[in-house]
C-alpha cells in the first residue's frame, strides 16, 4: 500500500448505499470499492438567489479546502460556458449550483477568495469559472500532481481509483449539460465528482512531499492560479481538422470562408460548431472548388438532408473565396514567432538541430529520473527555442536567464540549467545528450530535492504529444497552459 492509500484508508469516506468502508480500508482487499452515493444524498440546485445567499455563508463558514468542478456542454452548444458548478468543503456539505439561473457568482468567488480550490485539471474549468465571477487565488491541481507525482494515468476516475481505491460512476460525462431540468442520474454523478478530491488532494500531498517535490508542485499551482486569460486564438480556422489536405491558397481562401459562415451561425443558434458543419465537409468544399449549390451537394457533408438554403449559404461561402483577388487570399503558412517546426530543422539549420537532439537526450534522462513525463519537467517548446538560438556564451548563468524569461518556474530552472548546459556546450566536442545528462548527475544535479522515486512509474507521452504540450500553464489550448508542457 502506497502513502497515498494508507491516508486514503485512515478517512472515513462512504461507499455503496452510504456505509462506511471497513476498517482496514477500501484498498486493503485489493479490490476497488463502487462509489455509487453522495455522503449526504444529492442535494438541490441552487438555482435562485435566495438559495445562492445561503449556501454562500456556508460554504464561507466551512473549514479547509474547497472542492470545485464544472461541467460544460462541449460537442452541443457553442463556447465553453459552464452549466453547472459542483463545490464541496468540509462543514458545509456539497453544493450544486445552476449558473445559468445564478450567471453572476462573484459573491461566492470572493467569500472562498483565502481558501485554496482543489481542482482537476484545473485549466479545463478555469476560463469558464472564470466567466461567472469564480477566480482562485490558490489551488490545488490532483491531475498535475499525478503526473508530478509520476502515476501513469492521471484521469480523475484512474486517480482516485489508483490513489484511494474507490471507482467513480463515469457514465455521464460527455451528456449535454444543458439540459433542463437536469436529469438525477447526472445530478449523482456531478456531485460524486467533488466527493473525493479534497481526500485525493492530501493523498497527493503526502506523496509529493514524500518524494521531494512538493515545492515543485506548489510552483506550478501557483503559475496556474496568476496566469493571464490566453490571448484569443489567430486564424482559428486554421485548426480545422484535415487542413493537412488544403495545399493552394483558393482553397485555404474556401476554408476561411464556410469556416467563419459557420462559426456565425453556430454563435447565432448556441450550438456547437460541428452540429452545424462538420470540418470534413469544409475540406471537401476546399478541394472540390464546387461551381454551384448542386455541385456542392454531391459532395460529403453538403447532401442528404441539407435544405436548398442551407446549401445556397455554404455556396454563398465558396463563391466568395473563388472571386477574392490573390491579395485577399490567406498565405498558406501561418506566422510562426520563434523556432520553425523540429522537422525542418536539419535543413534549415544542421548545427541547431544537433543542439536539439541532444538537449532532449539529456531532459529526457532527467524526467525519467525524476520519475515524470517530459513535458512537465519543462516545456518542449522552451527546450526548441533555446536550442534554436542559445544565448552566449552558453553557460549556467546565461541558460537559467533564458529559461525564466521564457516562463520556466524555478524548480524546472534548477533541474534542466545543468544539462541545457553539458548538452548544448559539449556537442561540439560529440558528446551525446544522454552523456551529458549523466555527466550532470553524476555532479548532483537532474534528481528531485530528496532521495526516493515514486512507487508507481510515469508514462512519457508521446513525442507528437510532448511537441504540442500538455494542460498545464503556457502551453495549453488547457489548459493547460500549461505547467512546463
Amino acid at each position: 500500500m502506497t502513502d497515498a492509500q494508507e491516508t486514503a484508508a485512515a478517512s472515513s469516506l462512504r461507499t455503496t448505499g452510504g456505509a462506511p468502508p471497513e476498517d482496514d480500508g477500501p484498498t486493503a482487499a485489493g479490490a476497488p470499492t463502487p462509489l455509487l452515493e453522495p455522503r449526504e444524498g444529492i442535494p438541490p440546485v441552487i438555482a435562485d438567489d435566495a438559495a445562492l445567499a445561503e449556501m454562500i455563508a456556508a460554504f464561507a463558514a466551512g473549514s479547509g479546502p474547497v472542492a470545485v468542478d464544472a461541467e460544460r456542454a462541449s460537442g452541443y452548444r457553442y463556447g465553453q460556458r459552464a452549466y453547472l458548478v459542483q463545490l464541496r468543503r468540509e462543514g458545509a456539505g456539497t453544493a450544486l449550483i445552476d449558473p445559468i439561473a445564478c450567471p453572476d457568482l462573484s459573491a461566492l468567488g470572493e467569500a472562498l477568495s483565502s481558501v485554496e480550490w482543489v481542482l482537476h485539471a484545473a485549466t479545463q474549468d478555469l476560463p469558464c469559472l472564470r466567466e461567472i465571477g469564480m477566480v482562485p487565488t490558490r489551488l490545488f491541481d490532483t491531475e498535475l500532481a499525478g503526473r508530478l507525482a509520476g502515476f501513469p494515468r492521471v484521469g480523475l476516475g484512474a486517480m482516485v481509483e489508483g490513489v484511494l481505491g474507490f471507482v467513480l460512476e463515469k457514465g455521464h460525462s460527455a451528456v449535454d449539460w444543458s439540459t433542463r431540468p437536469l436529469p438525477e442520474p447526472w445530478l449523482r454523478y456531478a456531485a460524486l465528482d467533488v466527493e473525493l478530491l479534497v481526500d485525493l488532494r492530501d493523498a497527493l500531498e503526502k506523496d509529493l512531499d514524500r518524494q521531494g517535490k512538493l515545492e515543485w508542485a506548489r510552483q506550478e499551482f501557483d503559475a496556474i492560479a496568476s496566469a493571464p486569460p490566453p490571448e484569443p486564438r489567430k486564424d482559428p480556422w486554421r485548426r480545422t481538422s484535415g487542413m493537412h489536405k488544403v495545399r493552394r491558397r483558393r482553397q485555404l481562401g474556401v476554408v476561411r470562408e464556410l469556416w467563419q459562415t459557420r462559426d456565425r451561425i453556430a454563435q447565432r443558434r448556441d450550438v456547437s460548431p460541428g452540429k452545424v458543419l462538420s470540418d470534413a465537409a469544409i475540406v471537401e468544399a476546399a478541394l472540390a472548388l464546387p461551381a454551384n449549390a448542386h455541385a456542392l451537394a454531391a459532395l460529403n457533408g453538403f447532401g442528404n438532408r441539407m435544405s436548398r438554403r442551407q446549401l445556397e449559404q455554404w455556396q454563398a461561402a465558396v463563391d466568395r473565396a473563388r472571386a477574392m483577388s490573390e491579395s485577399q487570399l490567406p498565405q498558406p503558412g501561418q506566422s510562426v514567432v520563434g523556432p520553425p517546426p523540429p522537422r525542418a530543422w536539419a535543413d534549415k539549420d544542421p548545427e541547431a538541430a544537433a543542439r536539439l537532439s541532444a538537449a532532449r537526450s539529456a531532459v529526457s534522462a532527467v524526467a525519467e529520473e525524476v520519475n515524470m513525463p517530459q513535458e512537465n519537467l519543462i516545456a518542449p517548446d522552451t527546450v526548441r527555442r533555446v536550442c534554436w538560438e542559445p544565448p552566449q556564451p552558453v553557460d549556467t548563468e546565461s541558460i537559467t536567464s533564458t529559461l525564466t524569461a521564457l516562463g520556466a518556474r524555478p524548480w524546472q530552472v534548477e533541474q534542466v540549467t545543468p544539462v541545457l548546459v553539458a548538452a548544448l556546450s559539449a556537442k561540439a566536442a560529440g558528446t551525446t545528450g544522454t552523456q551529458a545528462a549523466q555527466s550532470a548527475s553524476a555532479h548532483g544535479t537532474g534528481s528531485a530535492e530528496t532521495p526516493g522515486t515514486a512507487e508507481t512509474n510515469g508514462t512519457p507521452e508521446s513525442a507528437d504529444a510532448q511537441e504540442a504540450g500538455t494542460p498545464g500553464v503556457g502551453a495549453q489550448e488547457t489548459g493547460v497552459r500549461q505547467p512546463g508542457a
